[in-house]
Formats: structure tokens, sequence, C-alpha cells
């Protein structure tokens, strides 16, 4: 923490965030409606059109990942933090392909959770109660990385880091408590104008303070401009497990279900990645705090090179807006994560364990109630876990909610799935992928590999969900050799009894439970 307070960026920021606090405690006010709905106050009446749907699910991807974590990881390691555009264009296409039907069957059955979906979908509690734990698990660290990226931001100008960090804890609980997903959105809108201001302003004023692009890059030594061939490996893994696992949280599938129609969705997973471009020029501030000699030694490492950039490079004023629009940016997906986490415990554990006669006022009260705690979860998320880069916050995540894939979203192309199977290979890729984490103690989310002589670095969630989709495979295999052994003996039969095989041929009896919803 700085020595003193640099009062006037300390000035911008808290008058920043009083207006975004009045705008989310106002959301509550904004259509109208009985905030004592669960779907009202977690989905905003599934309602919104394409402009807030717009900005709410970019308000939800685009987070402090984008404007600390990415640049932070160019700054210290170079080139690999790129990984992040190649992994947003594979979201955004897995998004295209899975979130209009998951729309579809949420909307049809009343859906608010992915766990909703799996209950019905296969008639298991055990595995819905998996895909409930594994939400919240993953989401915990995602949140913790917003709270760590308002810590940076405040601890740049020193204020005091302990107090304001609850302060802030403390507003966002309020504000969701009261307005829920509406409150999101309207900020969502207001972060976006100052974040893309932001952006702008610091890609043509810190290039002309620095001496130019030319000038930037000539600073950068090759081992950070280019992408070393051990680091292939890494960078593809991080690349496509990042993409197959974005939209598996549950606070993307809460910003796509807000929406009004199928065809916003599909819309807005066309138009989103336009997005990609400012999180392009965000991780090229990680070049630039390098060719401004940014103090890597700093209290937090890497993930204080941008904060510090604005900082010292900036006028005061505006380096306050910098620093309060990185704040602001970290609130919103906060709230959509505290939300989509507090409505798995209420709709998935305590409706479905706990009180199975709650009404829908009983079931709100006790998600408003969750999202307080997910969020104090996160904050202690911050203080216990090591912090290398933050960015390994949301990779860790990533690992966990990647194992939910097979019965999420391939249960939307394929009825062989078999959920004894899906659970045991969920089962697999947690332990698998955990037990990594652990053995590198927190602090990578990438492990080094050598099968056979095969050496690779990658990242974690891809050897676990390879795992995973192996037993799960085997699941989908059992019923196609038993009905091979089935035909084998009625040969054997038929050959033995002419009359069986006669038998077999009559018309058979139709049975409907088949055709129930959930079952193969």
């Amino acid at each position: 923490m700085l020595a003193t307070i640099q009062v006037v960026q300390a000035t911008v920021i808290l008058v920043m965030f009083a207006f975004v606090v009045a705008v989310g405690l106002l959301a509550g006010r904004w259509r109208k409606a009985d905030m004592h709905q669960l779907e009202e106050w977690a989905l905003g009446g599934r309602h919104f059109g394409g402009f807030l749907t717009w900005f709410l699910q970019g308000g939800s991807v685009y987070t402090t990942y984008s404007f600390i974590a990415v640049p932070a990881l160019v700054f210290g390691v170079g080139a690999l933090g790129f990984f992040a555009l190649p992994y947003l264009i594979i979201a955004y296409l897995v998004a295209f392909l899975v979130l209009p039907k998951l729309w579809d069957i949420y909307r049809r059955h009343n859906h608010v959770t992915a766990a909703d979906f799996v209950r019905e979908r296969f008639d298991s509690p055990l595995l819905a109660l998996a895909i409930t734990v594994t939400g919240i698990l993953a989401t915990v660290p995602y949140i913790a990385l917003q709270v760590y990226g308002i810590e940076v931001s405040i601890a740049q100008i020193g204020l005091p880091v302990e107090v304001s960090l609850f302060i802030a804890f403390g507003v966002l609980a309020v504000v969701t408590y009261v307005s829920g997903l509406r409150s999101a959105t309207l900020i969502a809108v207001v972060k976006d104008v100052f974040i893309w201001t932001t952006v702008i302003v610091a890609i043509i004023y810190i290039p002309i303070h620095l001496g130019g692009y030319v000038h930037i890059f000539a600073q950068l030594p090759r081992s950070k401009l280019v992408l070393q061939p051990t680091a292939f490996d890494d960078y593809v893994t991080l690349a496509v497990g990042s993409g197959l696992a974005l939209f598996l949280y549950p606070h993307t599938l809460t910003g796509a279900l807000s929406s009004s129609s199928r065809f916003v969705v599909q819309r807005n997973a066309i138009f989103l990645p336009i997005y990609t471009i400012m999180l392009g020029l965000l991780a090229l501030l990680g070049y630039m705090a390098i060719a401004a000699h940014m103090p890597a030694e700093h209290t937090y490492g890497a993930n204080a090179a941008v904060p510090e950039l604005f900082d010292r490079l900036f006028p005061a004023p505006f380096a306050g807006f910098a620093l309060a629009s990185i704040s602001i940016g970290a609130l919103v997906p906060a709230a959509m994560m505290a939300i989509s986490s507090a409505n798995l415990f209420s709709r998935n554990i305590y409706l479905e364990y706990i009180r199975p006669d709650a009404s829908p006022e009983r079931q709100t009260a006790v998600s408003k109630i969750a999202s307080t705690f997910v969020k104090l979860d996160a904050v202690l998320f911050v203080v216990l876990v090591p912090t290398t880069y933050i960015i390994n916050f949301q990779l860790a995540g990533g690992i966990w909610i990647l194992q939910t894939l097979p019965a999420v979203f391939l249960a939307l192309f394929t009825k062989r799935l078999h959920r004894g199977t899906l659970f045991i290979g969920w089962a697999c890729g947690m332990l698998v992928g955990t037990g990594m984490l652990l053995a590198l103690g927190f602090k990578s989310s990438s492990i080094n590999l050598n099968l056979f002589g095969w050496h690779a670095s990658m990242y974690i969630a891809i050897p676990a969900l390879v795992v995973n989709l192996a037993i799960t495979g085997i699941g989908m295999l059992i019923p196609i050799l038993r009905r091979s052994g089935s035909t084998g003996a009625a040969s054997a039969r038929a050959d033995a009894d002419p009359h069986a095989s006669a038998a077999a041929a009559m018309p058979q009896p139709v049975h409907w439970s088949r055709f129930r919803s959930g079952r193969r």
C-alpha cells in the first residue's frame, strides 16, 4: 500500500462509486416487478431485449480477468497471455451452438439453473447435486478475482485496503440484495461507458507518452514478443479449455437466460466478439507497462502493472477515473456470479433437500442470503490462496466447471449418455484436476506431463476432461454392447427353436415411459 492517500484519485473513485451504487439501488424500481419472486430477482423476468442483454453478457464475460489478469500475464510472461483471444473465439462458437438450445429448454420447463436441466434430463438428484456443488465451487475463485481487482486499485491510491475492501463487499451485497439482476444490468451499461473511455484514451495517450508503438515494441525482449516452442501446448490447451468452459459458468448462463427470445441469444453470440477487440487492446497494456518500466516487485507483483501504469502516466483526475472503471468493472460480474451461485443453492440444495415445500418467496429470500455468503467466501479466498498471477483464480474455476460439460452440453446432442457413468466421470475429472492443483500449491493452472516419453506443459483442465470423457464414453458403449450380446443370444435361441424367432417378430407393446422427459 502506498504511504499516503492520493486525494484527487480517491475523491474521483468515491464519487463514481456513489453514482454506481445509486444506479444499482434505483434499478429495483426500474420496470417494476415483484422482487420477492426468484424469476424477477434472479433473471430480470426473462424479458431483457438485445440491447440490455448484450451489455449484461458483455459485463459477465469481460471482467477483472480482462482489465488486470490478462495484461498482468502479458507483463509477466509475454505472448502466452494472448491465449485469451482465441479462447473467446472458441467460446462464442460454443455459445452459438448450445445457448439457443438451452434457452428453449429452460423457458419450456421454467428452469433457473443448469442443475435444474440435469435433474430433469437424467432423473438423477445425485448428478444434479454434483453440478450444483461444482457450479458454486468454480464461481468462488472467479468472484475472488473481481474482489482482488478492486483491492489492487484501492491499494494503488493509498486507501486502507482491508477497510475499503469490506466496505466495497458490503455495498455490493446490499445492491445485489435489493435489486438483483436488474442492478447488474444497468451498472453494466454504465461500466461499459467508463471502460471503453479508459481503453480508447489509454491506447492513444500512453503510446504518445512512451514515444509511440514502434518505440514500445523495440524495447521488448524477443522472448516476450514471440511464443516460445515450449509454450505451444500450454497456449493451445489454455485457449481450448477456457473456450469450452466459459458458458458452463452459472453467471454466463444466467446472462443468456435473462433474454427475451432465442433470437436474442443467437444474435449476441454473433456480436459479442466485438468486445474481444477491447480485450486485445487491454492485453497490449502489459507490453506498455514493460516499456514504462513498471516495477514487478510491487506488493501485488505483475497484477499491479495496469493500475500502476494508469496512476503514473495519466493526470490525477483521469487516473482516478481509470482506476474507478476497473473497480466498477468488477462489480457487474461479481453481482451476477453471486446471484447465479445463490440460485444453485436455493433451487438445487435448499428446495431439493431441506424445504421441498418452500414457496417462491422463500426461495428468493434464501437466494438473497446465500448470495451474501458467496461474496464473503470470495473475500476469504483472496486472503487464503497464494497469488502469483490472479488469472489462476479464473483458470482454477475453469478446471472444475469444465467437468460439467458432458452432463450439460453433450446432453443436448445425444440421448445415449448414462447418468451413472456421467457421475463417475465427473468425480474422476474433479479428483484429477483438484489433485494436480494441490500438487502445484494452487500457484499455477498448468502442469508438466511426461507420458511414455511425450512431454508437454498444458492446462490442467484438459487431462482432467479427457479422463471424464473417457469414462462417459464407456457408459455410452455399454448399451450397444448389451444389445449386441442380446442379438447374439437371440440368434442362438432362434437356431435352437424356430418358434422363438416367430414370437420375437410379433409387434411388441410400446412402453411410454421411454418418452418421458429426462429418460432415454
